[in-house]
């Protein structure tokens, strides 16, 4: 019984010296690399790697899960509020490096509708701190304005406290004139929540009449036109007949000719409104005035989606080595989206950790290039064989 007390000791006691070992490490090279030559060397560096990156095809819609916020404050012996704030520091950075190399949206999971089954001082306090962050992102709007961001937020609106809400529509009031770039905040949101709005919101659409356009040339547009002037024409017929006794008889043969309608002489003038209503065809007046359900497409679901009208989901990196994806933009991830989850917690996610996710999704467009190319000289051939 001692000697497991005494390993537990000295588990615990090397346990605390890795943590305090670990965060002089962080401390260190944190010292280091903002020292005022190294940030410049670095700087330098970094400006020649987002130059050479450019030269490639760069993904104009990425996704972030920024996970390892707390982690990386409990590791480093730290309060959970800086782990975070040390998470913003970095979507900085990396918001920076995507914009300067050419991605035109960037998406980041900021606060899932999950989160409100946690505790309501957790909640409480995920709120704050989501307030803080706004604040914080307003903050830098040199960085926003030298992009042109514009700042969306995308979820249920209903679930933000007010105060918050207000916060959330300055910022993007403020950031409305902006147009080349695009910073979606999924706060809160899932995947099925969104799918399920569009869904919704497509039902309301398609159980709503549509508006009537009368073509000049259109079928039934000229039997209507024929019709109402035949019948303009047996009714001044009818009333002249009516004025005129003496020449009923000559009128009546006339009409037997041109009309199979028949009148009492002492009956008054038809209406030509009337009539034309009676000789209305059932078919058009039975014609569906809503659109067809079977038009519904992937395409008509797609305009219904937060993303609506932004480039397709190119690329979504997850930090924390987490292999899921936690019910974010399910319906963005299609075939030709790379997914990569890498071990590095958030706050520790910057540019040497995402370039050689950049890189390997370039090589994989460029080798995706060559085999259409290559298929597609393939299929030349072939024609030319066989009509030879």
């Amino acid at each position: 019984m001692a000697f497991s007390i005494y390993d537990m000791t000295i588990g615990i006691f090397l346990t605390k010296e890795t943590t305090l070992v670990s965060m002089q490490i962080f401390q260190i090279r944190k010292w280091i690399l903002e020292s005022p030559p190294i940030e410049w060397a670095i700087l330098q560096i970094r400006e020649l790697l987002i130059g050479a990156l450019r030269q490639g095809p760069i993904p104009q819609h990425v996704a972030f899960v920024m996970d390892g916020n707390r982690r990386f404050a409990k590791s480093h012996r730290m309060e959970t509020v800086e782990g975070h704030n040390l998470g913003f520091e970095a979507l900085a950075k990396v918001l920076e490096v995507c914009y300067k190399s050419g991605v035109k949206v960037v998406t980041v999971y900021a606060f899932s509708i999950e989160n409100f089954k946690r505790s309501k001082y957790e909640v409480d306090g995920l709120m704050d701190m989501a307030k803080v962050k706004l604040a914080q992102l307003l903050q830098h709007g040199d960085l926003l304005d030298r992009y042109g961001v514009r700042i969306r937020v995308l979820g249920q609106r209903e679930l933000i406290k007010p105060d918050l809400l207000a916060d959330i529509d300055r910022a993007a009031k403020l950031t409305r004139r902006n147009g080349d770039a695009i910073l979606n905040v999924c706060f809160p949101y899932t995947s099925h929540e969104e799918i399920t709005t569009a869904v919704r919101n497509t039902v309301v659409d398609y159980s709503k009449p549509l508006p009537v356009y009368q073509r000049p040339f259109s079928e039934s547009h000229i039997k209507h036109t024929i019709r109402s002037r035949n019948l303009s024409v047996a009714a001044s017929r009818i009333r002249n007949r009516s004025k005129s006794p003496s020449s009923r008889g000559e009128s009546d043969m006339e009409d037997s000719s041109s009309s199979s309608t028949t009148l009492h002489p002492d009956s008054p003038p038809p209406d030509p409104n009337v009539l034309e209503k009676q000789h209305e065809d059932p078919e058009e007046e039975c014609q569906s005035k809503y659109a067809d359900p079977e038009s519904i497409t992937s395409e008509i679901l797609n305009d219904h989606m937060y993303t609506a009208g932004l480039p397709p989901l190119e690329l979504l990196v997850r930090t924390s080595g987490v292999e899921r994806l936690s019910d974010f933009m399910l319906w963005q991830c299609h075939e030709a989206t790379d997914i990569v989850f890498l071990k590095c917690l958030w706050p520790e996610f910057d540019l040497w950790q995402f370039l050689p996710v950049l890189l390997e999704w370039q090589w994989r467009r460029k080798k995706d290039a060559e085999s259409e190319r290559g298929a597609i000289s393939k299929a030349k051939k072939t024609v030319k064989a066989k009509a030879g």
